[in-house]
This record gives structure tokens, C-alpha cells and sequence, in this order.
């Protein structure tokens, strides 16, 4: 039955068509593309990170609007189908060995991290949401890492535990930081983009 609703939504979803019109891998890519237009964060020549990048839209739309003179590297425990324009690593961001071979790869600051990772979702809410917001922690991790001073940082988060101090963390990090709602996230979806924009430099 669940199936069956999920395969009745997608039929009737106008993003899921537009993504397949457009030929965006999915309708994740809509949110990002939103998420810019407010915010203006993917420009041509830029250095962009994108982790938990499967099965590609967000890196697709990354590439596009970053230009040949650009540079988009990709991560997703999950396999992706190669992207022109798009560096991959398939791995598990949590694990040491995974994060140093990403590390190795980017080499140098970055103008743009991108976080659409997300757990496997196992029906527990308290557990649900505690692995998400690992996934995020380590994101902004590395973000202040890796990105050049005045880098953006884009990342998932859920409503739930943990969300309010992640987002006063971000707040001590970055000059100003917005959350966002897409039109293409669907209204039942606990689910909310930070934009953190300027980093700090320290």
C-alpha cells in the first residue's frame, strides 16, 4: 500500500516531471535551484563541495551554473552514475578514511559546501534525528574547515532535537545565516535548509 502511495505521488508530483523534462536526475535539484535564486550562492569559476551528492541533481545544477572554470567534487556512500564536470567519491562521510581521501582530493579552499546527506531513515524518530544531526555536525565541520573566508555553506537539517543549538553554532560561525523552506520540499517533510553565508575568518 505504501508503494502504491508513493508511485500515485510521484506520477503527480509537477517537479518530478519538470526534473524529467529538464533532465535533472531528481526533484532535489528544484530545492537547490530555489534555495540560489534567494540566495545567490552558485556563481560561475566557484570551487563547490556537494556531500551526500546521490544520484546527482544537486551536483548537476552545481556544475551548471559553476562553469568549465569551476570545480564541483562529490560525495555519497551510495554509487552515482559519472556527471560531466563532477568529481566523485563514493564512501561514508563519518568514516576517517573516506573524509582524508575527500580532503586529499579538494586540496585547497572552497567557496561552497552543499549538504543534502540524510540517514536511512529507521521509522525511530529520537534515532532518526540524532544521526541526522550528526551528519550535519560533521558537515559544518568540515565546512569551516575547508571553506575560503566568505564561503556558504548550505546543509539539511530536520526540526527536532539539536536543531536550535546546530543553529546557534552556525550563527558564531558565519556573519548571517537563514533557514529556508522550499516550495519543492513537501509540506509533510520535517525537513529545512540553513544557508550560512560569509564564513568567518579565524
Amino acid at each position: 500500500m505504501s508503494s502504491n502511495r508513493w508511485l500515485s505521488r510521484q506520477a503527480a508530483d509537477p517537479y518530478v516531471k519538470q526534473a524529467r523534462s529538464l533532465g535533472y536526475r531528481a526533484r532535489a535539484a528544484f530545492k537547490l535551484i530555489e534555495l540560489d535564486e534567494r540566495d545567490h550562492f552558485l556563481k560561475s569559476n566557484r570551487k563547490i563541495v556537494d556531500l551526500g551528492a546521490a544520484p546527482g541533481s544537486w551536483a548537476q545544477v552545481a556544475a551548471e551554473r559553476a562553469g568549465q572554470q569551476g570545480r564541483v567534487v562529490a560525495l555519497d556512500i551510495l554509487p552515482m552514475d559519472a556527471l560531466e564536470g563532477v568529481e566523485f567519491i563514493q564512501g561514508d562521510f563519518r568514516e576517517a578514511e573516506v573524509l582524508a581521501q575527500l580532503e586529499a582530493l579538494v586540496g585547497e579552499k572552497v567557496d561552497l559546501v552543499l549538504s543534502d546527506m540524510a540517514p536511512n531513515i529507521s521509522g525511530i524518530v529520537a534515532s532518526d534525528q540524532a544521526r541526522s544531526m550528526d551528519l550535519a555536525e560533521l558537515a559544518l565541520e568540515f565546512a569551516c574547515d575547508w571553506l575560503a573566508p566568505g564561503g556558504v555553506f548550505v546543509v539539511k537539517l530536520f526540526h527536532g532535537e539539536g536543531f536550535d543549538e546546530f543553529v546557534r553554532t552556525a550563527r558564531t560561525r558565519f556573519d548571517r545565516v537563514r533557514l529556508r523552506k522550499p516550495a519543492a520540499s513537501r509540506k509533510q517533510s520535517r525537513e529545512i535548509y540553513l544557508v550560512a553565508d560569509s564564513r568567518r575568518h579565524v
